[in-house]
């Protein structure tokens, strides 16, 4: 039962990615035949493979993570705070090789969870993906491989598969239950099809972090509310 688990065992955590590359034109030959292949699964009649390439960071075999923000709760003074700390920057290996470091001294410490919206879908195995091609060995916690559904739930929470209740046929975006229970939207900035952009084009990664660090903020409050608890104030995020 959810009101059972205690929420300061939890990790919250969302990542950013981005193409590998700034264009498809940067990919090499090979590289852009396999994206080529790739992309007409969801290419609009009349659109190339090139023009669409901005969608590639959602594939880990073709993007690459440039932000992984992670918020721990805890109390002070009676009132509940949520710390938040982001692992990001343009070398990937760094930034996975800091997140695995983190995971493994959190374990050590104890019985650890994750918690992610749509973390079964996306968050966990694109962090695998990118640490097994990185050369990063994998954390325990999402060393899954091959593991029974049941050996893997009460470790790596999804908010998405938590509101499901069995209900396998729809998607409910992370934006649309913070509207749902009234929580601060962390949609006030960007959302997750401009990061790209953002980070190419505007060469903005801070601003990709603030925004990753809300979503990760909002994930906690909402898991507060599937417990019962209230909402906390927005001065409850804290940014180390």
């Amino acid at each position: 039962m959810l009101e059972n688990i205690n929420i300061e065992t939890i990790l919250f955590i969302d990542i950013e990615t981005a193409p590998l590359h700034a264009s498809y034109d940067e990919l090499s030959e090979k590289m852009q035949k396999l994206w080529d292949k790739k992309a007409t699964y969801f290419l609009n009649e009349g659109q190339s493979p090139s023009e669409v390439y901005e969608r590639a960071g959602i594939y880990s075999e073709f993007g690459k993570i440039i932000c992984i923000s992670v918020g721990t709760m805890y109390q002070k003074q009676g009132e509940w705070k949520c710390r938040v700390k982001s692992y990001a920057g343009h070398n990937e290996k760094d930034l996975l090789y800091g997140f695995a470091n983190m995971l493994e001294n959190y374990a050590r410490r104890g019985a650890v969870k994750l918690c992610a919206h749509n973390g079964q879908e996306f968050d966990y195995p694109y962090i695998a993906r990118r640490c097994l091609i990185n050369g990063i060995k994998l954390p325990k916690i999402l060393d899954i491989a091959g593991a029974k559904p049941w050996e893997v739930k009460d470790v790596l929470l999804d908010t998405l598969q938590l509101w499901k209740f069995g209900d396998y046929k729809h998607f409910t975006s992370l934006d649309l239950l913070c509207a749902v229970f009234e929580i601060p939207t962390p949609k006030d900035d960007i959302d997750g099809s401009e990061v790209a952009g953002v980070y190419y084009k505007e060469n903005d990664l801070d601003r990709i972090i603030t925004y990753c660090e809300k979503d990760v903020f909002a994930l906690a409050q909402l898991f507060l509310r599937y417990q019962g608890k209230p909402i906390l104030p927005t001065g409850a995020l804290e940014s180390v």
